[in-house]
């Protein structure tokens, strides 16, 4: 069955529907990801509790570039870009407890987390270099994908039995990583955000993921790849997605947790069929997870977070 016909616009449409269909996750940074729903689109039905009002961010991820230090401050000085919500992109300055400053070099990009500022100069966390040939092929595979969106118009659903989306995002190393990399292997993929706190949302999916990597360990299953998207990309950063599966104790050996530019995932977001609408001070979303087969095709596909691993298992 296709997607019912609606006006296309040149970014991702969020069709209106009845907001109980969605359950609601609180979020901090409330940044849009509306996309476009797949036909008759299945949530979690498990009851949300009520959302509590968050705390204003103390924390936000920055890009930019070195352009000076100020070495007997302990001070680097960065042009980075625009942090949206609370400042254009500017030169500032800069400390990075931790990281020596001498093995630096002017020009290098690098993404940070920048916190409240101490003595009139920002802090840096999570303080990592960007290799610019990984950002090239990032950004490249975004305006590819955002085309491939614009193009299939009001068919941008990709139903079962379709080729999947090709993308390039970063996983929790950092690292660049292409759809293409998985090709000839089965893809189980699902979107989370690491800060949902209903439990039956996207921890249940997560745990859902973990459940089936052990079951097809033990039933001696090859060529598995699991992925897990955030479409949280403004807080949901590489050390984030790292840290987000070592606490769990989640084998990264097989599972990615992948983020990257937020227009590219609204985009996957369109093509998968998932909504993700952001409220006030809360964060509603459906769940679907989809099984891709080794010839990149979309083979199954599950909504809501209640399956288990026999729903896919069979099928690896």
């Amino acid at each position: 069955m296709k997607l019912p016909s609606f006006p296309f616009f040149p970014f991702p449409v969020l069709v209106s529907l009845s907001l109980p269909l969605l359950a609601a996750c609180t979020r901090t940074d409330p940044k849009a990801s509306p996309s476009t729903p797949p036909p008759s689109p299945a949530t979690a039905s498990a009851p949300s509790p009520a959302p509590t009002a968050p705390a204003a961010p103390t924390s936000y991820p920055i890009r930019g570039e070195i352009v000076g230090f100020d070495l007997p401050r302990q001070v680097l000085v960065i042009h980075h870009e625009e942090i949206p919500g609370y400042m254009p992109a500017m030169t500032m300055e800069f400390t990075a407890p931790g990281i020596d400053l001498t093995k630096l070099r002017e020009g290098q990009r690098l993404a940070a987390r920048m916190g409240a500022p101490l003595d009139g100069v920002f802090p840096l966390t999570e303080f990592r270099l960007l290799d610019p040939a990984q950002d090239q092929a990032v950004a490249a595979a975004a305006l590819a994908l955002r085309q491939d969106t614009f193009t299939r118009g009001k068919n941008v659903y990709r139903e079962v039995g379709e080729p999947a989306p090709s993308f390039t995002l970063y996983n929790q190393d950092g690292k660049a990583v292409s759809f293409a990399t998985f090709r000839g292997q089965r893809v189980v993929l699902n979107f989370i955000f690491t800060r949902c706190p209903v439990a039956t949302m996207c921890p249940a999916s997560t745990a859902k993921m973990m459940a089936l990597q052990a079951a097809a360990k033990k039933a001696g299953v090859k060529n598995l790849e699991l992925v897990s998207i955030s479409f949280d990309s403004a807080y949901d950063t590489p050390p984030v997605l790292k840290q987000y599966a070592t606490e769990r104790g989640i084998d990264t050996t097989n599972f990615s947790f992948l983020t990257g530019p937020e227009n590219a995932i609204r985009d996957l977001l369109a093509q998968f069929g998932v909504i993700a609408q952001p409220g006030e001070n809360v964060f509603k979303h459906t769940l679907s997870t989809l099984l891709i087969g080794p010839d990149g095709k979309i083979l199954h596909r599950v909504d809501g977070s209640t399956w288990t691993p026999d729903d896919f298992l069979p099928r690896l």
